[in-house]
């Protein structure tokens, strides 16, 4: 194939395959966390928090890909991010803005593959009944990750997006049917089951601002929104993505949380479907298996494809069709995934890594960061030029700073629950054969 028909396999995603992809990154297992953030906070809290989350992540989606039509040499977050600084704060800031946004961009990549090596391992506990060493069921996950980012273009893998999809559609029902089902059973059944509206027992700020963290890794795709937009055919189609998405993401979000609280109660677990008893647990995770890799490789795809970039831009190995440069891709892709690999051993607790993952590195890409392109990019004027422009700036630089507290407090939170259940001895080690 000559070096145009190359190209054009990098501009050939269509607005429902970019819907597609974006729903491989951000509808995982994860979503199976929602009940025991809500069993924290209470439903009515919860759902509020969800319904509020799912709102700001559609405006601050819109303002990346408004930025990105006025700037379409943007083909990676980092990109963005230079740009910014450089508005912000002059040429100075340029280095600054390009290797901060590099490193919390390849660190959140990274660390989410991590957290689907996680979920690999627990899933590959529970349907055999710990087997084998939990490291080695870590390692399997890990090969499995990396065999499937091997595709070099989104819209390779934007196939997989609906087998991800209904993966983890049939999963979630069959988690929710489940936790209903063997709630009724329980002495009292259903009406027997403690479950809060609003929970009387104030949670602890660290418990609370935990389960915020967990929701806000729900809607965690923006840091991958250029990277896919670049291959979008028609570009101005992404909001048709954007809202589709995020309508979905919140529908899913208010019923899984909601449902399964309800039915499992205050003890529900995270995910949820580790709660269900031992068969039927076995067979939600092996309907879950594709959701839980393929959502996983696609960060390693984002991850490569922006260090690939940025070694080859501009050379014959850029399209990734020379031997060079498909040995470049397939070792790039390798390291990736070594190094995730070891964040789920060293951090082998599911919800504090989506915690730490949405604490440090989520809140910039989908809240802060968009927060500022509206300010610095695309507010027609300035500030007090009209009450449109101050109202919306007044509400993005709440979004920005409100971005920047999750950061602060989410880590925090994260480091407090990775403690007490270290203390507690419910964790295994790093590294650690016991379940």
């Amino acid at each position: 194939m000559n070096q145009a028909g190359e190209a054009g396999k990098f501009h050939k995603l269509s607005w429902l395959r970019l819907t597609s992809v974006m729903i491989v990154e951000a509808i995982a297992l994860g979503s199976l966390s929602m009940p025991a953030s809500f069993a924290t906070l209470g439903l009515v809290p919860a759902l509020l928090i969800v319904i509020g989350m799912g709102i700001i992540s559609y405006v601050c989606s819109i303002h990346i890909g408004r930025t990105w039509l006025a700037n379409r040499e943007m083909t990676s977050y980092p990109m963005a991010g230079e740009l910014l600084f450089v508005r912000m704060f002059g040429e100075g800031g340029r280095k600054t803005g390009r290797y901060f946004t590099t490193t919390i961009f390849l660190l959140l990549l990274i660390f989410t593959t991590g957290s689907h090596a996680l979920t690999g391992r627990l899933m590959f506990n529970a349907l055999s009944d710990n087997a084998i060493c939990q490291v080695g069921f870590s390692a399997i996950s890990a090969i499995i990750l990396f065999i499937l980012a091997l595709p070099k273009t989104f819209n390779e893998m934007g196939w997989l997006g609906y087998v991800d999809f209904a993966s983890i559609v049939i999963a979630i029902i069959i988690t929710i049917i489940g936790s209903g089902v063997e709630g009724s059973q329980r002495p009292g059944g259903l009406d027997a089951v403690q479950w809060y509206a609003v929970n009387p027992e104030a949670p602890t700020f660290a418990s609370a601002f935990l389960a915020v963290t967990n929701i806000t890794f729900a809607y965690a795709y923006a840091q991958c929104q250029f990277s896919f937009m670049s291959e979008l055919k028609r570009p101005r189609e992404y909001t048709k993505s954007v809202g589709l998405l995020v309508s979905v993401e919140m529908v899913i979000y208010c019923l899984t949380g909601s449902l399964i609280y309800r039915f499992s109660g205050q003890q529900v677990e995270s995910p949820a479907l580790l709660g269900l008893s031992p068969t039927l647990s076995k067979v939600a995770f092996g309907v879950a298996i594709p959701v839980i890799f393929i959502s996983g490789s696609i960060n390693s795809v984002t991850a490569g494809r922006f260090i690939y970039d940025w070694k080859y831009k501009g050379t014959r190995h850029e399209l990734i069709n020379t031997k060079q440069g498909n040995i470049a891709w397939v070792g790039i892709i390798a390291v990736i995934t070594i190094i995730a690999w070891l964040v789920a051993e060293l951090i082998p607790i599911f919800s504090a890594l989506l915690g730490i993952i949405s604490a440090a590195f989520i809140s910039f890409f989908s809240y802060t960061f968009p927060a500022l392109f509206y300010i610095y990019f695309l507010r027609d004027g300035s500030w007090n030029a009209s009450m449109r422009n101050m109202v919306f700036t007044v509400l993005n630089i709440l979004i920005a700073v409100g971005g920047l507290f999750i950061v602060v407090a989410g880590i925090y939170a994260s480091a407090i629950d990775i403690k007490e259940q270290t203390d507690a001895g419910t964790v295994g080690k790093p590294f650690s054969c016991a379940a």
